[in-house]
């Protein structure tokens, strides 16, 4: 059977296209790295503030200059009589240090401070999953955790790995899509297409775009 020269340039773009397409799909993927967050675990003495987090200020004897204060986006809290104070990076424990410090500096005789956080910023849920937004931290959340919460994978979803941007860093790390990863506070969890879907939508336009040439070719 004779094959049309329409049908021959159809099948030399989906080609061509195909194999740009697994080349993309190849090269967008993170490298892959380990699962190492220990400033950002939840409830670790040094867990390091961010954004979003809400904490408990104490200072013994002096309750007018306590309370409950939020990290702004800019990383500070706006304490009584010493105002401004960063926070965002700190360990509640430096944290206590500085606010004593200030304090103490005609303010205050000897003051005592405790610091604790009592609700940690949220996290993210990009990518193909059913309900992508953000959400609450709690402790011990794992990546099934998040995407369960976010409504589950979507029929695209490639649901062996995921890809997290921890808290602060530009990068992500490509990490198993199991119990063994732990999400922290202000991470971002992308979950990406299988290569097959990603090959998919990358035809369909261009499978689209050659139907016309095809046909005038055909004619």
């Amino acid at each position: 059977m004779r094959i049309s020269k329409g049908l021959q340039i159809t099948a030399l773009i989906v080609v061509t296209a195909c194999w740009g397409a697994v080349a993309l799909a190849q090269s967008a993927e993170p490298m892959r790295m380990a699962d190492v967050a220990p400033d950002m675990v939840a409830g670790a003495s040094n867990y390091h503030l961010g954004t979003g987090d809400q904490i408990r200020v104490i200072v013994y004897g002096e309750d007018d200059l306590g309370g409950q204060f939020t990290v702004d986006g800019n990383g500070f809290v706006s304490l009584p009589l010493i105002g401004q104070v960063k926070a965002s990076g700190f360990a509640a424990s430096d944290l206590e240090t500085e606010i004593t410090n200030k304090l103490a500096d005609g303010y205050v005789n000897n003051p005592k401070v405790s610091v604790e956080v009592t609700t940690y910023r949220p996290f993210y849920v990009i990518g193909q999953v059913n309900k992508p937004g953000e959400y609450p931290f709690v402790n011990d959340m794992t990546v099934l955790n998040a995407v369960a919460l976010a409504g589950g994978y979507t029929e695209q979803a490639d649901d062996a790995d995921v890809y997290v941007r921890r808290n602060g860093t530009a990068r992500e790390i490509e990490v198993p899509a199991d119990q063994t990863t732990h999400i922290y506070p202000g991470d971002v969890v992308r979950v990406s297409q299988t290569t097959f879907w990603k090959v998919v939508n990358v035809l369909s336009p261009i499978a689209q775009a050659g139907a016309p040439v095809a046909y005038l070719a055909a004619h």
